[in-house]
Parts: structure tokens; sequence; C-alpha cells
């Protein structure tokens, strides 16, 4: 990872994690190349391309400051469902459905660039927001580098937060489409087979390769994607 990666994924993490909330003072331009002996240009560039993702606002004058938490999901910024619940007022919890070993079918392969059939660790996991089903998770992760994923407990910490600290992220492709749930989708997310939902698909790197394959669906009437772009002439 370059040291420029380097720098926003010291911000994201401090971010997700918490450290940082909303409104926290970001490290200036100054003090982030001093710490990772890089130029003023180079901090002032990661600093603006996390300021396009929404994720901290920079105010002439003042500084750099983390952006205010909204009810609304970015889908330029990769989020933690928990703290995005909790951020609204709302109790959280998650039921494990699912948690194994098993081959990778021909998609889940291509998908995390291993040869079919190769062992991959599968988990799913209803996360609820007041006790409705808000987003019915399916993830399928490369053992080789997360090795120790089915020893966690995904009823007490997300696999977002779990795998931010064991393999970070630097890099995710998103694709979005609009579906009508099968009948297990309806069983989980408690709704009727006519309702809308929104589904992403997800995958995610470090910088060992892809780490995550991730299928997320959200029933339409309880979920909002947004986003700011900013364009640059």
């Amino acid at each position: 990872m370059n040291k420029f990666s380097k720098i926003k994924q010291h911000i994201y993490l401090k971010i997700e994690s918490g450290e940082w909330p909303e409104n926290h003072p970001v490290s200036s331009e100054n003090a982030l190349s001093a710490q990772f002996s890089v130029s003023r240009m180079t901090a002032r560039r990661a600093l603006q391309e996390l300021a396009d993702e929404g994720l901290v606002i920079r105010t002439q004058g003042s500084g750099t400051y983390v952006a205010p938490i909204k009810s609304q999901t970015s889908f330029m910024a990769i989020r933690n469902i928990a703290d995005e619940v909790r951020s609204r007022g709302h109790d959280y919890r998650a039921k494990v459905h699912m948690l194994k070993e098993q081959p990778a079918s021909t998609q889940v392969a291509e998908a995390l660039e291993l040869e079919e059939g190769s062992p991959v660790f599968h988990s799913l996991i209803t996360h609820f927001e007041n006790d409705l089903p808000v987003q019915l998770e399916e993830r399928f992760v490369n053992p080789k580098l997360v090795p120790d994923y089915l020893k966690q407990d995904y009823s007490k910490v997300t696999p977002h937060e779990y795998l931010c600290v064991v393999s970070p992220l630097t890099e995710a492709s998103h694709q979005i489409e609009a579906i009508l749930p099968v009948n297990t989708l309806c069983q989980y997310l408690s709704i009727d087979r006519h309702e809308p939902c929104l589904r992403i698909l997800r995958r995610t790197w470090s910088s060992g390769g892809v780490v995550t394959f991730a299928t997320l669906t959200h029933p339409g009437s309880r979920f909002k994607l947004g986003g700011h772009l900013t364009f640059k002439e």
C-alpha cells in the first residue's frame, strides 16, 4: 500500500472505530505529512478525496473535521451497519444464521479470485434496527487472508468491524440492483414477496488481495441510499 493510501486508511479506521466521532478534528496536512513522511501535497490530496467522499468536511482557516453522521447510507462509503443504526439513536442486534467453511462455487471463486472448489468461509446474518430486519448480509471470505473469521461471535461484533481490524480495506467495488424477494429472503427480512428490495453486491480488497464477496439485501421500505458527488473541471 502506498503512503497516500495509508493516510486515507488511517483516517478511515479512526472514523470507523468511533475513536474520531462526528465533528472531531482530523489531523492537519502538516501533521499527516510528518507522520507518514510525505509532502503536504500528498496529505492535502488524501484529505480532499475523503472530503469528496463525504467522510470529512474541510473549512478554510478552521481545519478538517469528521462529517456529521446522516441517516442515509452513501454508496461512496463503506459504513458499519451497527454504527449507522446506533447513530440514529436506535437499538441494534444481529442474528447469525450460518457460519461455516464450504467449497467455492464458480461465482464465488471468480469473485474472490480463487480456484473453483477452493475452501471459503460463508456467513449469513440478519441485522436488526429496533427489532426490525433492515439487512440480510451473505458474505464469502478468503480463508488465506482472514484465517480466524469463523471463530468470531458476530452477534457481538459485525463482520465489517472485525475485517477492518484484521484486514484493513484498500479498495472496494459495488453493484446495485433492485429485486423482488424469494421466499427465503421474505422470511429472513420479515417482508411479503411483493416488496421490492435493494441488493448491493460488494467486493473488498486488502493489500493481500480480494478479501470478501458480500451480498447485502435491504427491504425497500426500510432503507435509503444516498450520496453527494463533487465534480471538478
